[in-house]
């Protein structure tokens, strides 16, 4: 199993708990726990890790808020990629 804590500024503002359930029920094999009074989450990754960091940020990004990751990044999460592959035209 693999522990990863997420503190995201504003996290405990207006409705963004409900939007983060939202988003986190279609990730399979993720467990979280929300420390609202700190802004922080707490993540279980079952291995194989299935969701990279960059997935991870993009659910914070996607509610409008910054993740900011704490400690040590867990080596068994890959980080991801920002950008996809151009396809090459013929």
């Amino acid at each position: 199993m693999i522990e990863l804590e997420v503190y995201a500024r504003g996290l405990r503002e207006n409705d963004a708990i409900l939007q983060l359930q939202s988003q986190m029920n279609i990730i399979p094999k993720v467990r979280y726990k929300v420390d609202a009074n700190h802004d922080l989450v707490y993540f279980e990754i079952d291995e194989p890790c299935t969701i990279t960091q960059r997935q991870i940020a993009r659910v914070f990004e996607s509610i409008g808020l910054e993740p900011r990751f704490v400690g040590d990044l867990p080596a068994g999460i890959p980080l991801g990629s920002e950008t996809g592959r151009i396809p090459l035209s013929k």
